[in-house]
């Protein structure tokens, strides 16, 4: 349970700095050069991404594969992020264009629930176990 606890305080960690990378370059994407939300959300989803790959293999996650399987560990975290992204995209889409909410307050509630997603997909299958 100590083990779990501490996990989760880093991926909090990891996740703080992640989403912080994420809103800046989304924020810089759409308020600064007035790119459309749903393409800065994607750029920033993806800069956060590659950030968060590697420190969430160095504090956080346990990997349960070897040094000669690391691209399919890779391959997986991606496959992760690219459904995290859809998520992602999707709920931006739904909060803004539907639900009327405006895209800075939109990204951070959907940021929220898509942190949910992230850790246990990860727990799940680069660790291999709950």
């Amino acid at each position: 349970m100590k083990h779990i606890f501490q996990q989760l305080m880093n991926f909090a960690l990891v996740g703080v700095i992640a989403t912080l990378i994420d809103y800046l370059v989304f924020s810089l994407l759409f308020n600064g050069l007035q790119i459309n939300y749903l393409i800065a959300t994607v750029v920033a989803f993806i800069t956060s991404t590659v950030f968060n790959y590697w420190a969430s293999m160095r504090y956080v996650f346990s990997s349960r594969f070897e040094d000669n399987e690391k691209m399919r560990e890779f391959l997986i975290f991606v496959g992760l992020s690219i459904t995290g992204l859809i998520l992602t995209t999707v709920l931006m889409k739904i909060t803004v264009d539907y639900l009327l909410i405006h895209p800075n307050i939109a990204k951070i509630l959907v940021t929220g629930i898509v942190m949910v997603f992230n850790f246990v997909t990860r727990k799940l299958f680069i660790e291999g176990r709950g």
